[in-house]
């Protein structure tokens, strides 16, 4: 569900806050009322979604933004699970996630929109966060939500990108324990600064990298999925398709799990029982 549209915080890499505008949020009453609707009939799951969905209420006259949002759904029991879209690091701050860890709508998932792991890079992207910053937003996150899963997104090839600096994002991966990451290559959008900007990187670079730190999330995937199968502590999944007696589905956390049954249980919520890991899912009995 989309709760929000707009950015303002112009990366030099961008053109979506020239083509969006500045950040229009959905009121509050007609998010909850949308939720609701999906849940009564028979959505588990709503992600809210946006441009930049950290700066939902930004434009609100009253104080009011997305905590306060997560928490009046949580009193509602608006519906089973809410999980979010991409997250700027900046805007996971403590106090954030204090309140939204203390619901039981908020699933431990938090996909981050980190770009790099490489304070040269974000300098020259124009975040508005470090490599410390992140990390040490994520070690409260894994303080406040037991058992939280990861995922974010990672550029390689911005220009100017070293090898020093690629080797940080990298670095970057298995110090955030991540369990995937959207993983692409800078590309010029005309009219942006980076496009103009000296130290563009080749394409066989570019794809050589992406190789390389593809390579590196499946194995710190593989090494979170070997420790669930292990602890063998059950995951609560959405199935979400079927074929034949087989279903797969995503747990809370965000993991992707395959079981069987000859019931239909498409839409269902069930508990699942990890077996074995195997391409990044996880296998398991209901």
């Amino acid at each position: 569900m989309k709760i929000e549209d707009g950015c303002e915080c112009k990366c030099t890499y961008c053109a979506i806050s020239g083509a969006r505008g500045p950040v229009r949020s959905k009121r509050p009453e007609e998010v909850i009322s949308e939720v609701e609707g999906l849940y009564e009939g028979g959505t588990l799951e709503i992600v809210l979604t946006g441009i930049e969905t950290g700066s939902y209420g930004a434009d609100f006259d009253e104080k009011y933004d997305l905590a306060d949002l997560i928490c009046e759904l949580d009193r509602r029991h608006s519906c089973e699970r809410i999980r979010l879209g991409s997250m700027a690091p900046e805007l996971l701050t403590k106090g954030f996630i204090d309140r939204i860890s203390a619901t039981k709508i908020m699933v431990p998932h938090i996909h981050i929109s980190m770009q790099s792991g490489a304070d040269n890079v974000l300098r020259g992207m124009k975040r508005r966060y470090n490599r410390k910053m992140a990390l040490e937003n994520i070690r409260h996150i894994r303080e406040r939500m037991p058992g939280v899963m990861l995922t974010a997104d990672l550029m390689v090839g911005f220009p100017g990108e070293s090898e020093e600096d690629f080797l940080d994002t990298m670095r970057f991966v298995s110090e955030a324990g991540l369990l995937d990451a959207h993983v692409f290559a800078y590309s010029k959008r005309a009219g942006t600064p980076a496009a103009e900007y000296d130290g563009q990187i080749d394409e066989q670079t570019k794809a050589e990298r992406s190789a390389r730190l593809i390579a590196e999330c499946r194995a710190v995937q593989s090494r979170i999925l070997e420790g669930i199968v292990r602890e063998g502590k059950p995951l609560s999944v959405i199935l979400e398709t079927r074929r034949g007696s087989e279903y797969t589905g995503h747990s809370d956390s965000y993991i992707e799990v395959v079981c069987e049954s000859e019931n239909d249980l498409q839409g269902r919520l069930v508990m699942v029982t990890p077996i074995r890991y195997e391409n990044g899912k996880i296998y398991g009995k209901i």
